[in-house]
């Protein structure tokens, strides 16, 4: 990777981070707004696509912290459980979409579905294991599908059009700077 491509990664990773501190912040006034539109996870599903997995994986892990950091959200042991989840997201979309060659759609739906399957592991190790806490799979399951259906059903529509958008774009810009 060139240098003017390395800096293109660290500035699209920088903004993603910003907007996955952002986004959040306009749920707030809904109860449980976090966990059922999932606010946070948009940037890092997008980062996937626009990123390499390095950088992606980054924006998932940095953005959960540095909004514990700034906001006290997502709570501790939580935080824990969704450094993972986000840094999945943005590791596995990003390696199927990028090296493997994936279609948008096939990734997306395989990085959201990885991304929740280690969240279940790791709630079952962080929260069961390591904190003594009960640990129900089918509470668990149901809180990281069925409770988070509408986030979702927007990352599944939104996600699309956000790539197309700023693929097209992107490609704009990179062919304009390189003529």
């Amino acid at each position: 990777m060139n240098q003017n491509s390395n800096l293109h990664q660290v500035v699209r990773a920088a903004l993603l981070i910003a907007i996955g501190l952002i986004l959040p912040q306009a749920f707030h006034s809904i109860q449980n707004a976090g966990s059922i539109f999932l606010p946070m996870h948009i940037p890092v599903l997008v980062g996937g696509f626009i990123l390499n997995p390095y950088y992606a994986l980054c924006v998932g892990i940095v953005t959960p912290i540095l909004s514990f950091v700034f906001t006290g959200m997502p709570p501790i042991p939580y935080i824990y459980v969704m450094i993972l989840e986000l840094a999945s997201y943005g590791l596995f979309i990003s390696l199927l979409h990028n090296k493997v060659k994936i279609g948008m759609y096939p990734s997306l739906i395989g990085g959201m579905l990885a991304g929740r399957v280690v969240s279940i592991i790791g709630n079952y190790l962080i929260l069961h294991v390591l904190m003594s806490r009960p640990f129900n799979i089918t509470t668990v399951a149901a809180g990281v599908f069925i409770q988070g259906i509408p986030g979702i059903v927007i990352q599944i529509i939104l996600i699309p059009l956000i790539i197309y958008v700023l693929k097209r774009n992107l490609n704009m810009v990179v062919n304009h700077n390189g003529q």
